[in-house]
């Protein structure tokens, strides 16, 4: 009778034991992201690196929980529509857009799959959010927008080069931020009682034309916005103002890294860790359109002492102690 008794015990223990067993190998849901981006993979190295660690911090490990199917234009932007409705195929449970042009192809290839946006400029201007505060659509994420970022670079780009009297402004027609941006560039230029010089840069083949009509123009320097296509001609951009001896502002770290003057501008490798507390929000079942739109509250002054002495230029004191990074 005991063994009888101890045997159902046993029994007891294994059938009770068992329910949690199984709970407990059940794997967790995979979940599917999309990532679209009109860079190259790779220029997005370490950006892509920040966005997969803060993945990581949240308890999202590639291969595991999680499978990013990527689509890089590599500069191409023209290919982004097609790319955005490829993702849309596999019907991802949201996908992040790197870049405005990125957010409006993803915007216009879905109004059902969530999408995480980075550092897109004016998303409410774009069309892409009824209000910062509240999208209101299926978008949601961080902008790289600051009403008074422009005005902000030119005025520092005065302080270097206080001499400045005409200034070659590098943007790119096509961007459909570049209406406003130039506006607010041409408002701070006559605060600041300078003259611009404008100029398209649409691929690779314009910057050296570029160059020789602001030569012919007289600029004293380069204002370079911020755009993806011209970023990624931003070695070429470098390269001709060292050797024409023009000094730069921008605020693209592909240009200082290329080896320009300066850079004021967000920092961009904080955001895109900063988009995995967007990514983990929605997979958690909130709605992108309920998701307040984060605007950047971080901005970085780098500049280049090396290039400076190339370009025989003395930076200033004044502007030299509100720098966040020097590089000598």
């Amino acid at each position: 009778m005991l063994g009888r008794r101890t045997f159902l015990a046993g029994t007891g223990a294994v059938l009770l034991a068992a329910p949690f067993t199984a709970q407990a190998q059940q794997p967790r849901k995979l979940h599917r992201i999309g990532l679209l981006s009109g860079f190259p993979a790779a220029a997005s190295k370490s950006s892509l690196e920040q966005f997969l660690q803060g993945l990581r911090e949240l308890g999202y490990v590639e291969g595991q929980n999680i499978n990013i199917e990527y689509r890089w234009a590599e500069g191409q932007l023209s290919r982004l529509p097609q790319l955005a409705t490829d993702l849309v195929r596999i019907a991802p449970d949201l996908i992040v857009a790197v870049a405005s042009q990125a957010a409006v192809a993803a915007h216009d290839a879905t109004t059902s799959i969530p999408i995480v946006m980075i550092q897109v400029g004016d998303p409410v201007y774009l069309g892409l959010a009824v209000s910062l505060g509240r999208p209101g659509k299926n978008l949601t994420g961080l902008t790289s927008f600051g009403p008074e970022l422009a005005a902000k670079q030119l005025s520092l780009l005065t302080e270097v080069v206080p001499k400045v009297k005409r200034i070659a402004v590098l943007s790119n027609p096509g961007n459909p931020l570049n209406p406003p941006w130039l506006k607010g560039v041409e408002t701070a230029a006559r605060t600041l009682a300078v003259q611009l010089q404008l100029l398209n840069i649409t691929g690779p083949d314009d910057v050296a034309t570029a160059f020789r009509d602001a030569l012919k123009g007289r600029a004293g320097a380069i204002f370079v916005a911020t755009d993806q296509v011209v970023g990624l001609q931003s070695a070429q951009i470098s390269a001709l103002a060292l050797s024409n001896r023009l000094p730069t502002m921008s605020g693209s770290r592909f240009l200082m890294e290329a080896g320009g003057l300066m850079t004021y501008s967000i920092d961009a490798l904080a955001l895109f860790r900063r988009a995995a507390t967007y990514v983990d929000k929605i997979l958690k079942g909130a709605k992108p359109g309920d998701v307040p739109i984060e605007e950047p509250t971080k901005f970085e002054l780098v500049i280049n002492l090396k290039t400076a002495k190339a370009l025989g230029l003395t930076i200033p004191q004044a502007v030299l102690v509100r720098a966040d990074k020097v590089i000598e």
